[in-house]
């Protein structure tokens, strides 16, 4: 304090300091020099330079250092394994299980991906990693469409898009761009879920992505009203299913097996005019369906809703509600978008002269109360929207 202040220590105590002192201390006192040589932190001299052997040995030392640095990771393939695991139950689960507890269990495995993302790992690794986060995007992109929230399901889409390119991985490309065109054809943008579904075939890919790509091109034309151009896009869904070279990555939702394609086709068909065949392609998907080991509802649903719709078109309303009766018995926690939207379609077309009278009737109220009573119904009604 003495040299901060540029006067003498003594100057520091008054008399009832120094009656408090020991005389030890009174002593050391009096004979303290009076100042004290500091050398300025200005005036300081760096050390000198490595130079000679010494500098070659620390440059030694540096990069050994930073090896230690780069051969650390905080995750092994065998933790890759089981992510990539985990990424296709969660996608087989869907097609079975209620889509609310499987949204919650994929945002959390995705957060596990993301938070060893921002870790260490062999770039290979990070490349895997990519993979795997972009997959559980995509999965999360199609679960919140199906749950009716498109914007989500457009940011979850970008997020995908960014790690397929980040992780260089075809198939997962192509997986993410149909996931997008998904998107794209039920908020309606029909030209954007064309383009989507163009882009992806660009790609090379092993799977039955390809399939799905082209089903959904014609899915969005013959909502346009584009007889010609769906009809192709269907012939080429065929071409690319014969052209297949290996099985599909993560399979379940992001697989696009026989019984899916000819539910699209039937589809399709109903959408330009050609209710026989597509009555045909249903009974056909429902018979695929049958033999697969897994049964996914949502597509069963729709191909049941293609038989209902081609009975319609025949003023057949009893045909149509038999054809609905195993749709109408599905929880309200599976009745998903993409089947209320097709049954809203359906209600349309009860109001046909061809197809009135009482069982007509009948068929509408039935399917406006399953309508109300839907898994994006309850989602925004749930708490954490806000809502009573």
């Amino acid at each position: 304090m003495a040299e901060a202040f540029s006067c003498r220590v003594a100057d520091l105590l008054d008399l009832e300091d120094r009656h408090a002192l020991p005389k030890g201390d009174l002593h050391l006192l009096a004979h303290r020099p009076t100042t004290v040589e500091t050398p300025a932190l200005s005036s300081a001299v760096p050390p000198p330079a490595p130079t000679g052997t010494d500098l070659v040995r620390l440059a030694a030392d540096e990069s050994a250092t930073w090896a230690q640095w780069a051969e650390a990771t905080n995750v092994g393939d065998i933790a890759l394994e089981q992510l990539m695991a985990e990424a296709r139950a969660l996608a087989s689960d869907y097609l079975t299980s209620e889509p609310i507890a499987l949204f919650v269990r994929t945002r959390a495995l995705r957060d596990r991906v993301f938070a060893l993302l921002e870790g260490h790992q062999y770039p290979r690794q990070s490349t895997d990693l990519y993979v795997a986060a972009g997959y559980l995007c995509g999965l999360l992109a199609w679960m919140s469409s199906d749950l009716g929230q498109l914007r989500d399901a457009d940011t979850q889409g970008r997020t995908a898009w960014l790690c397929a390119e980040l992780g260089g991985h075809n198939d997962l490309r192509a997986w993410v761009l149909s996931t997008r065109s998904k998107v794209a054809f039920w908020d309606g943008r029909l030209r954007e879920a064309i383009n989507f579904a163009r882009h992806g075939a660009t790609y090379r890919t092993t799977g039955s992505v390809a399939v799905l790509l082209a089903c959904q091109e014609a899915d969005a034309w013959s909502e346009l009203g584009a007889q010609d151009k769906a009809l192709a896009a269907l012939f080429h869904a065929e071409q690319a299913r014969a052209a297949m070279s290996g099985g599909d990555e993560i399979g379940g939702i992001f697989a696009c097996q026989p019984a899916r394609q000819e539910n699209y086709a039937a589809a399709v068909q109903l959408r330009i005019g050609r209710p026989a065949d597509a009555l045909r392609s249903a009974d056909n998907a429902l018979a695929l369906l049958a033999v697969q080991p897994v049964r996914a509802y949502g597509t069963e649903a729709q191909i049941h809703i293609s038989r209902a719709a081609a009975h319609l078109a025949n003023g057949e309303a009893d045909g149509a509600l038999e054809a609905l009766v195993p749709v109408l018995a599905l929880p309200p926690d599976h009745r998903l978008e993409p089947v209320t939207r097709r049954l809203n379609e359906l209600c349309v077309s009860i109001g046909h002269p061809r197809t009135s009278g009482t069982a007509a009737v009948g068929l509408r109220q039935a399917l406006e109360e399953f309508c109300v009573d839907s898994a994006p119904r309850h989602l925004a009604l749930s708490p954490g929207e806000g809502s009573a």
